[in-house]
């Protein structure tokens, strides 16, 4: 009873809210909206007010995002979404998720309300009305019945479809990328009949897995990890090999109907601002095609181009080097000497895989890194959204993406910092262990743990799945706190004047923004248009300020008009690709897209 007095109280005052807002969006008093917030709010909006991905703060940011907005939106009929979880109230927070419509939009969200006024708000466009995808009810048919001389079947009609895209039709979408950033938004593109290629330069979908080191698998749990429409089976492992991923993505692309081009290589793209057309040309199975899609969406992996660091010496190295993503695995260094220069994830994969395969390995770990173990990432941080308790209690994918967007980036650090105190705690022997084989540790700049620091900088941690025991136990030998000088004949040489007799050098060192693709496919001056893409401007390392508030140029507008880029893992492929799509299919479709809040460039890479 206590419980439903709770609900019912919350409900009531969720719902007192939400027509005072509803009635000032109505007449678009932004100071009146501005009123219903408190001093210390966030409002972030995903596309269903600004067609960006904006998070405004304070009242000032309300109250302008109402100003530039409200006429055009006519957002209406606000209630709260009892299918997503209701209202419900607990340490003085009145939690409600929510639904409403925009003049072109249905919309959901989520709303904390601190005080009786907004603390913060979630906005989020969920479907374009009258460009709805077909699922459940409006499912297509598949079959004709009935009798039909000029029948086509299914099979004979992608395959039509298949030979003139891109010969006799254009696309109006060219996807560059085919791993499963490309693959889960050519997925939403099909269900909302957007015309689109994906174009891949790897021989099958899925080879950009399987052509990693053996030893890749995910890192992040089953339930983090499911791409749109078609969830991963109920049999799936928690942490899945790089070769199943590579044939789930093979099969999902395939069945999803995608137009998905193997063997492609982009060559070059250029941007008509009069005919606001692309002309891209690829290379096909040794053909080259002119594309000349209306938008152009890079997601060519969040990581960007490979950082290969240049030392005196390398090219009298007589052994192998190479970067860590072009890394084949272990089994031709059997008996043989390896240093691998790196201390974050990949570093750790391929150590722990070399050692395992007898080969003696050393890892020089010039900065601290973030470790956190799988076993309490998942029941500590993860566990309440993405598990299989999680899902036993009515979560949902979708509710748990919500659940994870609807904390604004400033406040989300406030969050973290306790779990991975909690984590520090349980794991105080591991992390002891750790430092006494000299490891060299951070928590983050402030503490906040790996989900920070990937958002903020996308490096610098590693989730352990047992190599830590290796560096612990000092069978994956270990050098911190120094750097690589040169390379000998046969050597590598430390800051420290150490000789590592090596045979083999991996450079396990990281990634360059993802405008340098934009860069070497279209032009430096475009890349440094658009600027730095990803990290939030949070003045921490690695992720310069001023601060920005959201990704940087992700799944939303860019300063090149019709590039977009697309990418991170797989939980914000799947999450982030259906805003993506929506923004692109109502520019297909002719739909008004006035943008709120582009940003300014501070950053060129």
């Amino acid at each position: 009873m206590t419980e439903t007095l709770k609900q019912t109280g919350a409900a009531a005052t969720a719902t007192t809210w939400l027509a005072d807002f509803e009635s000032a969006l109505e007449s678009a008093d932004a100071d009146a909206v501005a009123r219903l917030f408190g001093e210390d709010c966030y409002w972030r909006d995903l596309v269903a007010f600004t067609w960006n991905i904006v998070t405004v703060e304070g009242r000032d940011g309300v109250r302008d995002l109402v100003a530039e907005t409200a006429r055009r939106v006519r957002a209406h009929d606000f209630r709260i979404a009892d299918d997503l979880g209701g209202a419900a109230e607990g340490d003085g927070v009145v939690e409600s998720w929510i639904a409403f419509e925009t003049s072109v939009g249905r919309c959901v969200g989520h709303l904390r309300l601190r005080g009786g006024v907004a603390w913060t708000l979630l906005t989020t466009m969920n479907e374009l009305i009258g460009h709805e995808e077909p699922l459940a009810g409006r499912r297509p048919k598949g079959a004709e019945h009935g009798a039909n001389p000029d029948r086509k079947t299914w099979l004979e009609q992608r395959r039509e479809e298949a030979e003139q895209l891109g010969r006799t039709t254009q696309p109006h979408t060219l996807v560059v990328g085919g791993g499963q950033g490309g693959i889960a938004l050519g997925a939403r593109l099909r269900q909302l009949g957007v015309p689109t290629i994906v174009v891949e330069r790897s021989a099958r979908a899925g080879d950009a897995w399987r052509n990693r080191y053996k030893s890749l698998c995910l890192h992040d749990p089953v339930w983090y990890d499911h791409l749109p429409y078609l969830d991963f089976p109920k049999n799936w492992p928690v942490f899945a090999p790089k070769d199943k991923i590579g044939d789930w993505l093979e099969m999902y692309a395939r069945v999803m109907e995608l137009n998905y081009w193997t063997s492609t290589e982009a060559l070059s793209a250029s941007y008509d601002a009069e005919a606001h057309e692309w002309t891209v040309v690829v290379r096909r199975d040794g053909e080259e095609i002119t594309l000349r899609p209306k938008e152009l969406v890079l997601a060519t992996g969040m990581s960007g181009k490979a950082n290969v660091p240049v030392f005196e010496g390398a090219a009298v190295f007589r052994g192998d080097q190479h970067h860590s993503s072009a890394h084949p695995g272990p089994d031709a260094y059997r008996g043989k000497r390896a240093v691998v220069i790196g201390s974050n994830n990949s570093a750790h994969d391929i150590c722990a895989a070399l050692w395992e395969n007898d080969v003696d390995v050393t890892m020089v770990q010039r900065t601290s890194t973030h470790i956190v173990r799988s076993d309490s990432l998942m029941r500590i941080a993860l566990g309440g959204l993405y598990s299989e308790e999680a899902v036993a209690a009515g979560m949902t994918t979708q509710k748990a993406d919500l659940t994870f967007a609807s904390l604004p980036y400033r406040i989300m650090h406030e969050f973290q910092i306790p779990v991975y105190d909690e984590i520090r705690k349980v794991d105080a022997e591991f992390y002891a262990r750790l430092e006494r084989a000299g490891f060299l540790l951070d928590y983050g700049d402030d503490d906040s743990g790996l989900f920070m620091k990937y958002l903020r900088r996308g490096s610098g941690y590693y989730i352990d799945v047992g190599a830590s025991d290796l560096v612990a136990n000092g069978d994956i030998k270990l050098r911190s706190g120094v750097d690589v000088v040169r390379l000998t004949e046969d050597s590598v040489v430390l800051s420290t004047g150490e000789e590592l007799p090596a045979d083999l050098v991996v450079y396990a060192t990281g990634y360059g923004s993802m405008n340098g693709w934009a860069a070497d496919l279209i032009s430096q001056e475009v890349a440094d248009a658009v600027g730095k893409v990803w990290g939030l401007g949070s003045a921490t390392t690695k992720d310069p300020g001023p601060w920005e508030g959201e990704q940087r140029n992700m799944w939303k507008p860019t300063r090149q008009e019709a590039l977009w880029f697309h990418g991170g893992n797989l939980h914000q492929s799947r999450h982030y690709s259906l805003y993506l799509a929506l923004q692109l299919k109502a520019r297909h479709e002719g739909i008004p897209t006035p943008v709120y809040g582009l940003p300014e460039v501070h950053h060129t890479s």
